[in-house]
């Protein structure tokens, strides 16, 4: 290859160019449109391998396998797959699952010490079991090893909260991140709450995208009394810690509420604070008088199914949700915007509460640092950026696909994403207190909200039964 083909593709491959730039230099030099898809294809593996620091076919003919879950992120993967193939000599095999089953199928294999899985995928709230348990992997010291990891992976270069936010010492109670905090995964790619909402509708009824609670509640009952046939706003209502983590728990912190205090290292439930009885009394308000008929029902899949029916006017849950039906097949798609918000009107941002699905290499592989250079790979800048601008990774972790003017161009076609991204940003983070026994903590809080929104309970006075009995079950498990 001649010198001056060679350093073009270095220049894509560092990103110091973007495909168009690529395209059009690769035309000027006279390379046929063959030749230059194979180069581009190439170059996932030429960055990883140039001056990277470490001998990426150290493993070459080791097989690793992986359990996902059936999810946008995965398909991104699994069809990049080739590129880690050639750039590392492996083989990598992989068990896909819904995700009805799939943490339960993480839970059998992990808790059973089983070493058939190498890597899996996990949300950071899992971690918070799987860590202290000893069924993952600590990750530091992988990644501040450097020779097993490339010099331009580039730690930094994932979004500051989200480190944080997949890090926690497995201590009940004290703070995400620090310098003492066990990195139990790797942020791969993630979801914050925000507005999404049906253009057509808001206009037509000529309103804006609502600036606040009082706003949305406001806006969400005319929709609902309207003759658009929709009611005014989607969010999850199942008995599930689904429920509580992504619009109620970014609302409800937005606030000043806290789901527990922490004083001398013992934890109490703080859901019946003056601010969370508050808060909870508008939300529960909010779904009586807007919400779905059978909202108890409400998972991620039917709040979505709707907006992109045209059912619902509006949802405050994972931007990524909202992407997804504005972009896949649906009644709605490119009918969908897109707006930060914070709930108080008197914070100076949204305070989103974030999923994170993550990467986390299993305890009980017998391929550990086989595993890693994996790892390193699915979370690269390179990885990243493909799945961000070929497939459905949004949104992705680095803040270098952020900065790419092909992933902006891609987002431009979504009204509002980026700006609801750059608002949205700083303030997102997981709000949740770290403890062992979050999933029966929100499990339980789910089912006081759905008891207070059927009537079967005032607000304040579920709240101080749910405080109570939290206590209680905190005290059992020598939390207290």
């Amino acid at each position: 290859m001649y010198e001056k083909e060679r350093d073009l593709i270095a220049a894509l491959a560092r990103r110091q160019i973007g495909r168009r730039d690529f395209l059009r230099r690769s035309a000027k030099l006279g390379l046929s449109t063959a030749l230059m898809s194979g180069l581009m294809g190439q170059s996932l593996t030429h960055a990883l391998a140039a001056d990277s620091g470490i001998d990426w076919k150290k493993h070459q003919g080791t097989s690793l396998k992986l359990l996902l879950n059936k999810h946008p992120y995965a398909d991104a993967m699994i069809a990049d797959l080739d590129a880690f193939k050639q750039l590392t000599g492996m083989d990598v095999t992989y068990d896909v699952f819904p995700e009805d089953v799939y943490f339960d199928k993480v839970t059998a294999a992990l808790s059973s010490g089983s070493s058939e899985y190498d890597a899996l995928m996990t949300g950071a709230y899992q971690t918070w079991t799987y860590g202290p348990a000893g069924w993952i992997v600590d990750l530091k010291e992988y990644i501040n090893d450097s020779s097993k990891t490339a010099g331009d992976w580039d730690w930094d270069d994932v979004l500051p909260n989200l480190r944080a936010s997949t890090s926690w010492s497995g201590v009940p109670g004290e703070a995400l991140g620090g310098d003492n905090a066990k990195q139990w995964c790797l942020p791969w790619a993630f979801e914050l709450n925000s507005i999404s909402y049906n253009k057509r509708a808001f206009d037509e009824m000529k309103i804006d995208p609502p600036t606040n609670l009082d706003d949305l509640m406001d806006k969400a009952a005319q929709i609902t009394k309207s003759d658009k046939n929709m009611y005014g706003i989607g969010v999850r209502g199942s008995r599930s810690w689904a429920t509580i983590h992504p619009g109620f728990l970014s609302g409800y912190v937005n606030f000043g509420a806290q789901d527990f205090t922490v004083e001398d290292g013992v934890l109490k439930a703080a859901m019946n604070s003056d601010a969370a009885k508050a808060f909870t009394g508008q939300w529960v308000k909010m779904i009586q008088e807007s919400g779905p008929k059978n909202w108890s029902t409400y998972t991620w899949y039917q709040v979505g199914n709707d907006l992109g029916a045209g059912a619902s006017g509006m949802i405050f849950d994972a931007d990524i949700l909202g992407y997804f039906q504005n972009n896949g097949d649906t009644k709605e798609k490119g009918n969908i915007g897109f707006h930060a918000f914070a709930a108080n009107p008197d914070a100076k941002q949204p305070t989103p509460n974030v999923w994170i699905w993550s990467l986390a290499m299993s305890n009980f592989s017998g391929n550990k640092d086989a595993t890693w250079y994996f790892l390193q790979w699915a979370t690269s800048k390179q990885h990243d950026l493909f799945g961000a601008v070929k497939m459905d990774m949004v949104n992705p972790v680095r803040q270098s696909v952020w900065d790419d003017e092909d992933f902006k161009k891609r987002m431009e076609q979504n009204t509002g994403y980026l700006e609801q991204f750059t608002a949205s940003a700083p303030g997102s983070k997981i709000y949740f207190t770290p403890q062992p026994l979050f999933f029966d903590v929100t499990t339980a809080w789910a089912a006081m909200l759905q008891q207070m929104v059927a009537k079967e309970v005032p607000v304040d006075e579920g709240l101080d039964q749910l405080v109570a009995s939290i206590n209680d079950q905190m005290q059992q498990a020598g939390l207290q």
